[in-house]
């Protein structure tokens, strides 16, 4: 038994009681006592504080607790699966894959539970029920580092399905670590898509006061109903919460590890504003109206495909890997404008030689490759390297692993790579869009 567990033993206290302590500092707490942390030492007992916020407090510091009010027992309850249909509303599905899109707080642990029937939803974010009828479908149940490309088909058929029985549109709830992913992958499989295919997730935790969960659903939502036909991710615009943005599912990538606003188009600029006043600006042309087009899913893919960065040092094994383990494509994100250690050509030559795909990216993120200028790129090209304009590294992957499911010809691979099926290539170099 840990530490902090044979102290609340002892001294009668519960998970949700809520207490005062005293330190040997002569510091006093009050908050609600929280679950022991399951991969701590147990020497930590965590209270809730009022202010939303936890604390940490070692046992053998604290002098003095009591308890000031117990924690109320359960109550069994049976949520409902479906609220009723408002027929003046148009009707969204929200499919959920593991990440928390809403939550409700247990008041009496403090503890944060994600919130996914239709009555939970209701009680966690009621305003989403003013914009739409809303289905919710729990689909996995995985960290969003766990996703792969087999994930990807099995969501992009729940979608089609949801769409193809009437549905107005349809939200993923996702883990936001890798969203980028999911949100291209969705972007090339689901094909004559003429309704909205609304990624969201959530930066902070609804038991924060300053969770984004809430008002990412509520922006979902009304994107989701909006004239729209594309696949976009919808998140903070900025740190307070005037708005959020639409990105374009190929162009979009997570910028930072915890901001609110994490989420930024690279060299792009986003689809659309969604106000929290329900308004949605959107910010270009180019962007695909809603149709009642059937959706069907091109789903082939070849998993044996590496993203591969190129360092400083870097040994050529490293590709030669890849290839003696029978992968089927490599991207490389290169150096500045393409470019990769001259001592890994040889090897990069081999790989192509032997049937594997490779293309190259840029670790810089923003702009767009051009092996012409430099003669370490002119060596790569000349090798049968892919060069793939201002993709985002993460989006050329993904476009590879769908590419290599539909042709392993060198030749188709290539022209299918260079062709922009879903705005993942910007015609030109827009110079409005580098993040300052």
């Amino acid at each position: 038994m840990k530490k902090v567990e044979r102290f609340l033993k002892e001294k009668g206290i519960n998970v949700g009681d809520s207490i005062k302590i005293t330190t040997k500092e002569g510091i006093e707490y009050k908050g609600l006592v929280m679950p022991p942390y399951e991969l701590s030492e147990g020497e930590t007992l965590t209270l809730k504080l009022d202010n939303g916020y936890n604390i940490g407090i070692l046992v053998d510091n604290i002098i003095d607790v009591a308890v000031v009010k117990r924690a109320k027992p359960k109550e069994s309850r049976e949520f409902k699966k479906a609220l009723p249909k408002k027929p003046n509303l148009p009707n969204v599905t929200i499919l959920g894959t593991g990440g928390t899109i809403a939550s409700k707080i247990d008041y009496e642990t403090g503890a944060v539970y994600p919130a996914f029937t239709a009555e939970e939803l209701a009680l966690a974010v009621p305003e989403i029920f003013e914009i739409a009828n809303i289905t919710p479908k729990m689909i996995m149940n995985i960290f969003s580092e766990d996703m792969k490309p087999e994930y990807w088909v099995k969501i992009a058929h729940e979608v089609a399905k949801a769409l193809n029985e009437g549905e107005d549109g349809v939200i993923i709830g996702h883990g936001t670590d890798t969203m980028g992913y999911t949100a291209a992958a969705l972007s090339f499989m689901l094909r004559d898509l003429g309704k909205p295919v609304i990624l969201v997730g959530a930066q902070r935790s609804s038991d924060r006061p300053s969770s984004d969960a809430a008002m990412n659903l509520i922006c979902s939502v009304r994107m989701a109903t909006a004239d729209f036909g594309e696949v976009a991710v919808v998140m903070h615009g900025e740190t307070g919460d005037t708005y959020c943005l639409a990105h374009r599912g190929t162009k979009v990538r997570k910028m930072h590890t915890s901001r609110r606003d994490a989420f930024r188009s690279i060299n792009d600029i986003p689809i659309a504003k969604i106000w929290s006043d329900g308004r949605i600006e959107f910010l270009r042309d180019d962007y695909r109206r809603r149709t009642n087009s059937e959706v069907w899913v091109d789903d082939k893919v070849e998993e044996k495909v590496a993203l591969v960065k190129t360092f400083p040092g870097m040994h050529s094994e490293i590709i030669d890997f890849f290839v003696d383990k029978g992968y089927k494509g490599i991207v490389i994100e290169g150096t500045g404008l393409g470019h990769t250690p001259t001592h890994l050509i040889p090897s990069i030559e081999r790989a192509v030689q032997e049937g594997v795909a490779v293309c190259m990216t840029s670790q810089c993120i923003y702009g767009r490759i051009n092996m012409n200028v430099y003669s370490t790129g002119r060596k790569l090209l000349k090798a049968g390297v892919i060069p793939c304009e201002d993709m985002l590294p993460e989006t050329a992957y993904v476009k590879l692993v769908w590419v290599l499911g539909h042709t392993q010809n060198l030749e188709e691979v290539r022209k299918m790579m260079l062709t922009n099926y879903a705005g993942e290539i910007t015609p030109y170099t827009r110079f409005d869009t580098y993040l300052r």
